[in-house]
């Protein structure tokens, strides 16, 4: 297994009660010339917890920052306008959502970052500037790392 020290939350960025499933997201991540989906995990309207890319794989969710985390994913973070950023969980998808960041706190002691990815740099283009995916600036759409920020203490 490859060294793991954070695990980053995302969206899929689309619209507020709209399911996605794991096989289209890897369809639009393959479509961009990657390997596999980017996310390991994706948790479904229902907190139906799907698995995306093996652990044991680097992932592909945060530019700069994939080696050495676990990606995240909840189906929403978009308003129903399909515009604006908007936290969407659902009481089944924060449930869920804690209950596997909780359980892979567990697993690998050596996590010591819980974030956003709009905690990072945002995704830029080749020439530096921000790409028209400017809304991940917003991704989530909440405040990961104090929502999380418990479970760390707890595992100190």
């Amino acid at each position: 297994m490859r060294p793991i020290h954070t695990i980053i939350h995302h969206c899929t960025a689309t619209p507020e009660g709209r399911e996605v499933s794991v096989e289209t997201i890897r369809g639009w991540h393959t479509k961009m010339g990657w390997s596999d989906i980017g996310y390991h995990f994706v948790v479904q309207l229902d907190g139906t917890i799907s698995n995306g890319r093996p652990l044991d794989k680097v992932g592909s969710h945060v530019a700069g920052h994939n080696t050495g985390s676990i990606g995240i994913s909840y189906v929403g973070g978009v308003a129903k306008d399909g515009k604006t950023g908007k936290d969407t969980r659902t009481g089944a998808q924060k449930e869920a959502l804690h209950k596997l960041t909780a359980d892979l706190v567990k697993r690998f002691p050596s996590i010591t970052k819980i974030a956003g990815h709009r905690d990072f740099s945002p995704d830029k283009d080749g020439d530096g500037k921000i790409t028209q995916r400017e809304w991940l600036k917003e991704c989530p759409c909440y405040s990961a790392e104090p929502e999380y920020a418990y479970l760390l203490k707890r595992a100190a």
